[in-house]
Order: structure tokens, then C-alpha cells, then sequence
């Protein structure tokens, strides 16, 4: 009997990264790619550990050159965190990265060459025991789907895919993770959607290609990613935007959090100010949440610029306050705790917060 309640994320089989599982119901997991160069071992493991701090379970790199290789075998025995080697074009690089530890490879068969060097990349895979990440992109699409007529842009990355893994499968390799990203939202949701019921067994790794800047990109991805996810369609998913890695670690976690799927940090539940404001919200706001980075409980925080629906509008806080002038008031699931001074409202909350 199928069990009408299970989403495509639980349908999907497991895939171990390391000692990270993604499908099969498993978490979704955040990944992130490095922006160090792979000759670079000190700076790249900088870089990962940043991204461990702030919850990133898988990173990747990439080795473009045979120079690269013997850096990468060192940042991989010596990484927290699996590392997965992003190729193009050279499948022996795919070959060198998984006899130096790879944790999974990373390639888009259409630029690797001949079907025998994909074959050779399987081969090496199924040797190391690691999976392979079939990466189709709307700029790096295969001739024949390019240019085929009476296709939609998603149709050709979702058909594209799909045939890569009827061949993998076919030579008995299923550790297979598959992504086909475009920078268009809409075909990014609607390829994913495809993959889903197409290849409903095998786990998705979904992202919003070359998002953009910090503020567009995150707009985009949570809008592409957080469609799909509320849909029960990713089991792992990596934010690309142009900042910081450390950016899209946390928009991701954020993302998660807003779905309700997964949460390692607080969440902050704050009103936007209105005639009824009698205090500098903003500020007050602003001040919370950079006090909040380091307090590393699931907890739901609330931030309200009045007594008149602060506990009301946020009755599902753990603990929130609600300002006033001269007066505020510090409550816990739409229950007050007690008031105190304005201007010790602040410390009140993180006072509470540390009891919890």
C-alpha cells in the first residue's frame, strides 16, 4: 500500500556524503561551495570551518587542474566535513579526485566527453564507494537538448538529466544525487517538479543557479527553494549567491527554519512599526538579533513595538517583549512574565532567554 503521507523527499532512496545522508527522508542537508583556491589547503580549511560553525554539512570544491589534486587529498583527510569535487571537462581529474578522498564527485556528463569517459568516471565512483552528483545547468546544457525544438527550457534540463541516470543505473551505479538548476526561477521550479515525478527515486540536490547579489539572490533562492520545499520536493540544497559562503550558509538554515523543516538557531518574530510605536523598534530590533548569533537554541524570539498585540500576535513566541514608552513587558507563549524599565527591556529578554 502507498502511504498517500509520504512527500517525494521521503520517497527518495538514501545517498551517504561522507557520513552525511541525503534522501531518503533523511534532514535536508545545507552545502555550500568554497570560493578558496584548491592550492590553497590552510585557506580552504579556514573557510570550512567558518562554514561548520554555522551549521554547513557538506562543502565543494573545485579541482580544475591536475595540480590541484594532491592540495585537495590534504583539505579532504583533513576537512570536518565531507568534500565533494566539482568537475568539468577533464574525467581524470574526477578520477584523481576520488583516489585522494573525495567524498562524492560532482559532474555534468555532457561537457566530461565520450560516454567511455563518464563510464570511467562510474567505474572510479563505484571503486572509492562514492556517489556521483549528475549537475545539469541551463548554461552548460547538452547539444542535443539545446537544440531541439518544441521543448521547454525545463523539459530539456529535466529530459537531459533523466537520461544520465537511465545510464548510470543501467551499469548498476545508484548513488546518484541529480540537480539541474537554471537562474530563472520559474523553469528551476518546474524542473525540479519534473525530476520529482520522473526519477522519483533518486535523491535531488536543488538550488537557484547564479542567484545574484546578496539581497536578489536570496529573494530568489528563498522564493525557488522555499516553493519546492514546501512541496516535499530536495533532499539537500546549496543558496548561490554572490557573497560570502558564510551568507548562504545562513540563508539556507534561514529558508529551513521558515518552513518549519529544520532549526538550529532562534527565529525572531518582530513587528514592523506602525502609529502605535512609541519606542525605536528598529534599533531594538537590530540589537536582538546580533545578540541572538551566538545563543544557539531552536527557539522562537518575538520583537513588538506595542503592548496592544505584542502578546497576542506572537502567542507562539517561547519569549518575546513588547515595548512601550517608559515600559515594556517581557512574555512567554502570549503570557507576561513581567514588566520592566524600557531601557532594560533588552537585557530582561536575554535574561530569559538564558533560563530557557
Amino acid at each position: 500500500m502507498v502511504d498517500e503521507k509520504k512527500t517525494p523527499h521521503d520517497k527518495t532512496r538514501e545517498v551517504m556524503v561522507g557520513n552525511v545522508p541525503v534522501g531518503g527522508g533523511a534532514p535536508v542537508a545545507v552545502q555550500t561551495m568554497l570560493s578558496t583556491p584548491t592550492t590553497d589547503v590552510e585557506l580552504a580549511l579556514q573557510q570550512i570551518n567558518s562554514a561548520t560553525s554555522l551549521g554547513c554539512e557538506i562543502v565543494r570544491l573545485a579541482v580544475p587542474t591536475s595540480a590541484c589534486l594532491e592540495p585537495f587529498g590534504q583539505i579532504c583527510e583533513q576537512s570536518p566535513l565531507p568534500v565533494v569535487a566539482d568537475i568539468h571537462f577533464d574525467y581524470r581529474l574526477a578520477i584523481g579526485s576520488a583516489e585522494q578522498g573525495a567524498a562524492k564527485l560532482r559532474i555534468n556528463p555532457g561537457n566530461i566527453g565520450s560516454e567511455s569517459r563518464v563510464d570511467a568516471v562510474i567505474d572510479a565512483a563505484g571503486e572509492a564507494g562514492i556517489p556521483i552528483r549528475i549537475g545539469v545547468n541551463g548554461g552548460s546544457l547538452d547539444q542535443k537538448y539545446r537544440d531541439m525544438q518544441g521543448m521547454t527550457q525545463a523539459e530539456k534540463l529535466a529530459a537531459s538529466a533523466v537520461e544520465y541516470v537511465e545510464h548510470f543505473e543501467s551499469r548498476g551505479f545508484k548513488d546518484i544525487v541529480v540537480s539541474a538548476k537554471a537562474h530563472d526561477v520559474p523553469t528551476t521550479i518546474d524542473t525540479y517538479r519534473i525530476l520529482s515525478r520522473e526519477i522519483p527515486q533518486v535523491p535531488l540536490h536543488i538550488g537557484v543557479t547564479e542567484a545574484g547579489t546578496l539581497r536578489q539572490g536570496t529573494v530568489k533562492s528563498a522564493v525557488g527553494l522555499g516553493i519546492l520545499l514546501a512541496q516535499g520536493i530536495g533532499d539537500t540544497m546549496r543558496v548561490s549567491l554572490t557573497a560570502g559562503i558564510e551568507e548562504e550558509v545562513k540563508v539556507a538554515w534561514e529558508i529551513l527554519s521558515s518552513l518549519g523543516l529544520r532549526r538550529r538557531s532562534p527565529e525572531i518574530i518582530s513587528c514592523p512599526t506602525c502609529g502605535r510605536t512609541q519606542v525605536d523598534l528598529i534599533k531594538i530590533a537590530t540589537e536582538v538579533t546580533e545578540r541572538l548569533a551566538t545563543v544557539e537554541k531552536p527557539i522562537k524570539v518575538a520583537v513588538m513595538g506595542c503592548v496592544v498585540n505584542g502578546p497576542g500576535e506572537a502567542a507562539d513566541a517561547d519569549i518575546g517583549m513588547a515595548a512601550g514608552r517608559g515600559e515594556g513587558m517581557i512574555f512567554s507563549h502570549g503570557k507576561t512574565l513581567r514588566k520592566v524599565p524600557e531601557d532594560q527591556i533588552v537585557d530582561a529578554l536575554f535574561e530569559e532567554i538564558d533560563n530557557l
